[in-house]
């Protein structure tokens, strides 16, 4: 049977895209410290390694005894605003952790390396959508740390051959996301304050634009990429076409939640103000697909949010850098 680790697997991404795996037959084992993602998101059937990418010792012992043949990099700390006020953390996790996995693939002959990096690493692009021919300029150490593991991974593939597919998503929401982090995920942030009757906030007037991705419309292309030789070495944007303003996002989640929209508008912060991708080059590798509309995406993740219940936000611990912080994040 192909064996194929998923680190992050106990997070949002990465436990849909163990399903999907498991679904086409693979092995599939997880690596998660759980930093991020919990136990009850491991999908049945799927093998558990609790620890960090952060420990090369360990992934180098999992290599080596485990034999991969494919890695599923999904493992992140995926806050971009706060990644500013934590820089060290920010490298060390996405990318010195990011490094060792390579190394370790490349030593122990991975066919494939698939990695969800980020539209932020285009940055404010100066035309809309963005698209992969656009030169990356990312505006945080998120994106920053996205886009050298993407350079890492073709140098990586240029030197010592290791193949590999690189996802560009964006604002990905849906069933066993973190709803409890106060730092990222909007839709996940909008729905804790509401079921804590909070009113949603909202940083700047709301006008910035997104275009928010269901998961289960993410998961099976990702899981599907390694059988599809034409991917390989390749970049993608994935995700959902249709841009929405925050302020509209505010209201769509409201709806969906069955209350009325109470919206607190905080300062703005430095932030990209319109970020959404063309995916014209996915579709030319994996075909058309019929994507979720927001309503019923929300809808889903509603019902799930409200049999789940909310989860206390928690502060992050390890602050490097208080100047300019937004003061919500001192609270």
């Amino acid at each position: 049977m192909t064996k194929v680790l998923v680190t992050g697997g106990a997070g949002f991404i990465g436990s849909h895209v163990s399903e999907e795996l498991l679904s086409r037959g693979y092995e599939v084992i997880v690596l998660d410290d759980l930093s991020g993602g919990f136990k009850d998101n491991l999908v049945q059937g799927a093998g558990f390694i609790q620890g960090s990418i952060t420990d090369q010792g360990l992934v180098n012992h999992i290599f080596q005894k485990e034999k991969f043949d494919y890695v599923f990099h999904l493992a992140a700390y995926a806050a971009e605003g706060l990644s500013h006020f934590i820089k060290h953390f920010n490298y060390t996790n996405n990318l010195l952790g990011s490094v060792n996995l390579i190394n370790a693939s490349i030593n122990h002959g991975v066919k494939c390396f698939v990695f969800t990096s980020s539209i932020a690493v285009y940055g404010a692009s100066p035309k809309l959508p963005m698209s992969e021919e656009d030169t990356p300029h990312p505006e945080d150490p998120y994106g920053i740390s996205k886009l050298a593991v993407e350079q890492e991974l073709r140098v990586s593939h240029e030197m010592f051959g290791l193949n590999y597919i690189i996802f560009r998503p964006h604002n990905v929401y849906g069933e066993r996301q973190n709803i409890g982090d106060r730092y990222r995920n909007v839709v996940g942030i909008f729905m804790n304050q509401i079921l804590q009757d909070k009113p949603m906030t909202i940083f700047g007037d709301g006008q910035q634009t997104r275009a928010f991705s269901y998961i289960k419309d993410i998961a099976p292309l990702i899981a599907e990429s390694i059988s599809t030789p034409a991917a390989y070495n390749q970049i993608f944007n994935i995700g959902a076409d249709q841009p929405y303003t925050v302020n509209e996002l505010a209201h769509a989640v409201a709806k969906a939640m069955g209350v009325s929209p109470k919206i607190h508008y905080l300062p703005p912060r430095n932030e990209v103000k319109d970020a959404y991708s063309s995916h014209e080059k996915i579709e030319k590798i994996f075909g058309k697909r019929q994507t979720t509309p927001l309503e019923d995406g929300l809808n889903a993740m509603a019902a799930w949010v409200q049999q789940y219940g909310s989860r206390q936000s928690q502060k992050f611990k390890n602050i490097e850098i208080h100047k300019n912080l937004p003061a919500v994040w001192l609270e």
